[in-house]
């Protein structure tokens, strides 16, 4: 889908990724971005820095997300291009996580996604076309070692891409899936830990990654190269992948442990 003179929304737009795709696609004329993001001075100043609006969304808010269409529908008359792109990681003791917990994880890592979907991609089958981005992280093809609870709920986003693909890409839905290994956000301010063993990279790269996908209509975006190698490797050595992953966990353990307590 050429980017020029689309209409796109964007969550967590207020800082990292999110800001940095607010700011690409506004550079690539964009007809309209809309900025959304739980913190109301960030996105109001993405909104002022990319000439746009900005609207203070709690994407684990089903209404919140009605609201957000509705308004962007309102202002520019319908969404071209959706990136469903909030997320949020934590570091934890697997028999110690509880039950709110892990649903603080899903509603934010993965009914967000789900809710942004039920809610636009029906002006996008009425028209015949529409783009749907999801930010999951490599933690979804492969795992996030010390974090069970953003390991299943990224992976969970990679196969609720995967499925719309599949069942709406002949439909005229383009979807892209972008998963990075370390991105500099805030989410990385304390370290990047083993996320970061092929660098850290910046939010800039990952969204000119995405314009291009989007661009080239393609699924998967790894903006850490490094990331397919590894995918082809599991695929074809199941069991020598875990023994490496565990090995991998034992160099970090020290390191993993610290970030627990």
């Amino acid at each position: 889908m050429k980017v020029k003179g689309k209409r796109v929304a964007i969550t967590g737009a207020a800082s990292g990724i999110g800001k940095a795709l607010a700011v690409a696609f506004h550079s690539a004329n964009a007809a309209a971005v809309i900025a959304s993001d739980i913190n109301k001075a960030g996105v109001q100043a993405v909104a002022a820095e990319i000439k746009s609006e900005g609207i203070v969304t709690d994407v684990t808010n089903e209404e919140d997300i009605i609201r957000l269409i509705k308004e962007s529908n309102d202002n520019c008359g319908g969404i071209d291009i959706f990136c469903s792109n909030v997320g949020i990681g934590a570091y934890e003791d697997f028999l110690k996580i509880t039950n709110t917990e892990w649903r603080k994880m899903l509603d934010t890592n993965l009914m967000s996604h789900i809710y942004v979907v039920r809610h636009v991609l029906p002006q996008m089958l009425d028209r015949g076309s529409g783009y749907l981005i999801f930010t999951s992280s490599a933690a979804g093809l492969l795992s996030q070692l010390g974090s069970v609870t953003y390991s299943v709920t990224k992976h969970a986003v990679v196969s609720l891409a995967e499925w719309l693909k599949i069942t709406y890409g002949k439909m005229g839905i383009g979807v892209s899936c972008v998963c990075p290994q370390a991105v500099r956000t805030a989410m990385t301010a304390q370290g990047a830990g083993v996320a970061g063993i092929d660098g850290m990279i910046e939010p800039e790269v990952v969204a000119d990654d995405v314009l291009e996908a989007v661009e080239n209509e393609q699924f998967l975006v790894t903006p850490h190269k490094e990331v397919l190698e590894y995918i082809k490797y599991k695929a074809s050595d199941y069991d020598g992948w875990i023994d490496g992953m565990q090995n991998l966990q034992e160099k970090f353990i020290d390191e993993i442990n610290d970030i627990i307590k």
